[in-house]
């Protein structure tokens, strides 16, 4: 049998080596498709055109101008963007926990997407046929406030996700909390949590109870809709889910959630209740701080500390209201319809702080809503006789004393263009020679005019400038009987220097101004003057203290210690006035038509002002 060989293996095929070529064009295709994916990417990022993040971390908003009484409490809120910007240290603790716990659960684990939220709101939506959650975070919320156009589409939501990653890589858990809290729009026109704070309750977010943070936790998803004002018992459901997340995230404990939920919450008053009590000391406010400051107060973002007390306010405004009804009962006979409207006499009341010149109480007519011109400030009335205790002051300081001996008998001027005038006292009658005490007590009319006759019109009138009365100041022998403008303000004030030793101090309004930070950008320190010997404002002191004891005020006697005062009415009783003090206050009132017409016959200073200043400093003191 012949051999035969062993089958011989099938050699491998020998791979060609890759030449030189072939390696450059494998990269050059590898540079093509990483190119084009690039550019793919950038071209993309471009069709976005996403905002730059740089604002985020430089958060400035708009923020609103508060006006605070002297208590710290905020009357009025001036904007843009109704905001006051806090840090989360100036927060309750539970604060942003409440809003973590109704918005974002994961917002401190999340990168800024929670891509399982995002998944149920999807499920839920399509279970329910609509778009009822939206599974935004806290994160993409900012993005949106800050960086993007409100607008419902897939492309914002897509850009709202980049943003937020971008963001959360940016900025800390701590710093997008603080710019969350403080820029989103909580309802009612507020935008972050201090100003809602304000807006629902008049109070600070460091006074809010947990069942108000609850409400406010519950109002980002739908404001309108769960507005404590507009649907309380809705804000009321929120508020139970909130406290209910609240409590099983471990924030609060069951029984904190349920008491907090149980708890009776008090809104704040309607605004215009608020505006019609304080509206004029507001706006008075608003027109010295812009004039201080030299910008809009809409953009200052600052916070004016006033010396409004806010009870003291409430009594003024009950007080002049009261006192002018009462008038008008008494005067029935002389009111009239004009155009169908029924022309209403009007009040006014200014108390001061005696000695340090703060305006506790400003009251410049019956309600502001209806009338903001400012009769306290801005009008400008006949003195009558409130004006002759700076021209009894003169005489004490020229050498006359209260037991001086001075004529009451006819007299008769001759005036320009050779006319005669011939002063009268009030009840038409003369007593011969009086004392000054006296005549000032009975508010002698030609007493006055000799007086002010011997001690000169221009050093009365050098007297109540150096008091605060401004020009022009009726420079002949009329003035003697407050023949001259003055507003409330000016001629309550001028009364200081009998309180307080001969020493005028200018009425204040406004404390200090702070910006936003708490860097104080004005302090406001009264101006202060001897305008009068200190014996002299003694003696001032105890003779208008006879007014009320003896003479034409006794309508306001009645309160304990030291009081005084003078009662003023003009021709044909279009103005009635009394400005008094006590050892803590100095408070004027006016009543009068804004027309210039009567009162009423009997309605004079003594019966229609001096029962309004009685009531009200027995409220005030």
């Amino acid at each position: 049998m012949p051999k035969t060989s062993p089958p011989r293996p099938t050699p491998t095929p020998r791979r060609k080596p890759l030449n030189e070529k072939h390696i450059i064009s494998f990269l050059f295709a590898i540079c093509v498709l990483i190119t084009f994916f690039l550019g793919t990417l950038l071209f993309a990022f471009k069709a976005l055109d996403l905002p730059a993040i740089t604002s985020v971390s430089q958060y400035s908003p708009l923020q609103a101008t508060e006006i605070l009484d002297r208590h710290g409490k905020v009357m009025e809120r001036i904007y843009i963007e109704n905001r006051t910007v806090l840090p989360l240290s100036k927060m309750p603790p539970l604060l942003p926990k409440a809003f973590v716990a109704a918005e974002d659960g994961r917002f401190y684990d999340h990168p800024g997407l929670d891509f399982w939220s995002v998944f149920r709101a999807f499920i839920n939506n399509a279970r329910e046929g609509r778009r009822s959650q939206g599974g935004s975070t806290i994160t993409q919320q900012v993005a949106r406030s800050l960086l993007l156009s409100p607008e419902k589409t897939y492309l914002r939501k897509f850009k709202e996700a980049i943003l937020a990653w971008r963001i959360d890589s940016l900025l800390s858990k701590e710093e997008i909390l603080y710019i969350y809290l403080n820029q989103i729009y909580l309802g009612g026109g507020a935008y972050g949590v201090e100003a809602a704070a304000q807006v629902y309750f008049s109070k600070h977010v460091q006074e809010l109870s947990l069942g108000e943070m609850a409400i406010l936790a519950g109002l980002p998803q739908a404001p309108s809709r769960y507005s404590p004002f507009e649907h309380l018992e809705r804000a009321q459901q929120r508020q139970r889910y909130v406290l209910n997340r609240m409590a099983e995230d471990g924030y609060v404990s069951g029984d904190a959630a349920r008491r907090a939920f149980v708890s009776a919450v008090e809104l704040k008053e309607p605004e215009s209740a608020a505006l019609s009590n304080s509206g004029y000391f507001v706006q008075l406010v608003r027109k010295r701080a812009e004039q201080d400051l030299g910008v809009s107060l809409n953009y200052a973002g600052v916070r004016i500390f006033t010396t409004l007390d806010p009870a003291m306010q409430h009594a003024a405004s009950s007080a002049v209201r009261q006192g002018v009804m009462a008038s008008l009962v008494r005067s029935a006979g002389q009111s009239v319809t004009k155009n169908g409207h029924k022309e209403m006499p009007q009040g006014a009341l200014v108390s001061l702080e005696a000695c340090t010149g703060q305006v506790r109480a400003l009251v410049g007519g019956l309600d502001f809503t209806e009338s903001p011109f400012d009769r306290a400030t801005q009008g400008r009335r006949s003195a009558g006789s409130v004006f002759k205790p700076l021209i009894y002051a003169t005489a004490l300081e020229n050498g006359f004393g209260p037991q001086t001996m001075i004529l009451d008998a006819p007299l008769s001027i001759r005036g320009h263009g050779g006319k005669m005038w011939q002063p009268q006292n009030f009840s038409g009658r003369f007593r011969g020679e009086t004392t000054l005490s006296e005549a000032l007590t009975q508010s002698l009319n030609v007493v006055a005019v000799r007086l002010l006759q011997k001690v000169g019109v221009d050093k009365v009138r050098a007297l109540a400038k150096a008091a605060g009365i401004s020009e022009p100041i009726t420079a002949d022998l009329s003035l003697a009987l407050g023949a001259t403008g003055v507003s409330l303000l000016e001629i309550t004030g001028a009364y200081t220097p009998f309180v307080c030793g001969g020493q005028f101090t200018s009425p204040i309004l406004i404390t200090k101004i702070e910006d936003g930070g708490g860097r104080v950008l004005m302090k406001n320190r009264p101006e202060s003057r001897q305008v009068l010997d200190a014996k002299v404002a003694a003696e001032m002191q105890r003779m208008l203290a006879a007014v009320i004891s003896d003479g034409t005020g006794k309508r306001a006697g009645g309160l304990p210690g030291l009081c005084g005062g003078k009662t003023g009415t003009t021709d044909e009783n279009r103005d009635a006035w009394f400005v008094g003090f006590t050892r803590k206050l100095i408070t004027g009132v006016w009543l009068g038509y804004d027309q210039n017409r009567s009162l009423g016959r009997e309605e004079t200073g003594g019966r229609a002002a001096a029962p309004i200043w009685l009531d009200f400093m027995r409220q005030a003191q």
